[in-house]
């Protein structure tokens, strides 16, 4: 297995793994898996695409081709065309017994994007030897933390209305990423490979449009306006979507350029012989949904069908959603029990140390618009317990002497967390304070910059107060 520190690989591991397989993972650096749950069921070898390939390749019947190579760098597309041939020497010399590959949609002609038409030469240059190759060319990946899908929901959310290019016209057939995980797994345990190129895509044929449109309905939005112009140069195009959404321009442009190319199945082969898709569009739009808010709608996490869209070890670290944070340190020769303590006493009576009035005044702008303000107070003035109110916010998680997390139930255009992490350090206690904001459109945007100078005023002497109070214990 190859990529298995991505975005697909990442979900595929665990699937094969279930499936009774044994897994060799090869990863450039074996500690980015030390936290993945399957870590202990599989096989690890460090080491890298172009670099020496026998000892990973040794004993393998199926070699899994995950890697992509995406903006990263001027020549990324003649990067992946070397790197596929030296897998495919490696395997051949070691005898492996079928590549499978996941590859990109779209039809061979001179309007290939740069990027789909590097998927292609790399199942084409698999697909020269003598090993049998299945590639599996998909459209849009439906699911969190797929760039193409990320993309998509940022413009969505941020925007309420959009100047957009051309392409907001062309057709795509968007699959779930649960139907491409079951292609995968497929084609890697039939017991004869299936050898050639197969177009996977869902059962619904959209235009971008129309894509964003089932998004604002699934997510609760108003409907988007969308004002296409025939100026907007795809360089112009990853500008923007560098900056409205957690997708790097660098990956932007190549996606942004291949989102001129039409995307859809053109042929029953896929659905004869290796089944139907299962999930819709507005099903798949609405599973990856669930990831994101977690937070809002905890339970929709234990419904067993939302597993394949749950947070992910090896997820991008911009998957699931824009995170805004303002995060401070102090160190403190008060030992960890009083650090808590003094945490664990904010707010009520005592208040929040530092610029009370700022305080009280967002406590009665909450109260005007139909929130809890700071009339509540606490349950007790020095113990909290998970589910206490504190003023307007409420306790998330607590851990003795180590970590507490406030939610925010204030009206927010967002979700917010306060929290405190304890921990030792050369000088005795290390206080770590994060407030961390997840926005909700536009307007949760513009909240956070526009209070974000009262952070400053407000969160150093909070934390500076704390210090002060276990100290004095």
């Amino acid at each position: 297995m190859t990529g298995a520190t991505g975005y697909v690989g990442g979900r595929l591991v665990p699937r094969l793994v279930e499936e009774g397989h044994r897994v060799r993972c090869l990863v450039r650096n074996p500690a980015k898996l030390t936290t993945a749950p399957w870590h202990d069921d599989v096989e690890i070898v460090a080491g890298s695409i172009e670099g020496p390939l026998a000892e990973a390749m040794s004993g393998v019947d199926v070699a899994v081709y995950l890697v992509h190579g995406i903006g990263d760098g001027h020549d990324w597309a003649a990067k992946e065309s070397r790197d596929a041939e030296h897998f495919r020497r490696a395997a051949e010399a070691a005898g492996v017994g079928r590549i499978v590959y996941l590859g990109g949609m779209g039809v061979d002609d001179k309007s290939l994007s740069e990027h789909l038409a590097s998927r292609h030469d790399v199942g084409r240059i698999l697909a020269q030897g003598a090993i049998p190759v299945s590639e599996l060319r998909a459209a849009v990946i439906i699911g969190s933390g797929s760039a193409s899908f990320e993309m998509l929901r940022y413009l969505v959310e941020v925007l309420p209305v959009m100047v957009t290019p051309k392409w907001v016209t062309t057709r795509s057939q968007p699959i779930a990423i649960s139907d491409v995980l079951n292609y995968l797994v497929t084609v890697i345990g039939s017991p004869t490979p299936f050898a050639g190129v197969f177009e996977i895509g869902g059962p619904d044929i959209v235009s971008y449009a129309q894509m964003m449109d089932l998004y604002a309905q699934e997510a609760g939005l108003t409907k988007r306006r969308l004002i296409p112009v025939p100026f907007l140069t795809p360089r112009l195009s990853s500008h923007w979507v560098g900056l409205v959404t957690p997708v790097p321009a660098s990956l932007a442009r190549p996606l942004v350029d291949s989102l001129v190319n039409e995307v859809v199945v053109r042929d029953t082969r896929t659905v004869e012989l290796l089944g139907a898709p299962e999930r819709t569009l507005r099903e798949a739009i609405r599973l990856a949904l669930g990831r994101t808010s977690r937070h809002e709608v905890p339970t929709s996490f234990s419904d067993a069908e939302l597993q394949p869209f749950r947070a992910y070890a090896t997820d991008p670290a911009w998957a699931g959603g824009t995170e805004l944070r303002d995060e401070r340190h102090r160190d403190t020769r008060a030992s960890s029990p009083d650090v808590f303590a003094a945490v664990c006493s904010v707010g009520g009576e005592k208040g929040w140390y530092s610029g009370e009035w700022l305080w009280r005044l967002r406590g009665l702008f909450d109260q005007i618009w139909g929130g809890p303000g700071l009339r509540r107070g606490r349950r007790h003035p020095s113990e909290l317990r998970v589910g206490d109110f504190v003023d307007f916010w409420r306790v998330d998680e607590i851990v003795q002497d180590q970590f507490v997390r406030l939610h925010a139930e204030m009206r927010l255009p967002g979700e917010a967390w306060l929290e405190w992490r304890i921990t030792t350090s050369p000088r005795g206690t290390r206080l770590t304070q994060l407030a961390r904001f997840k926005p909700r459109g536009l307007l949760g945007r513009v909240y956070w910059y526009s209070v974000a100078p009262f952070h400053g005023l407000v969160f150093p002497g909070l934390l500076r107060g704390i210090v002060t109070d276990a100290e004095s214990r």
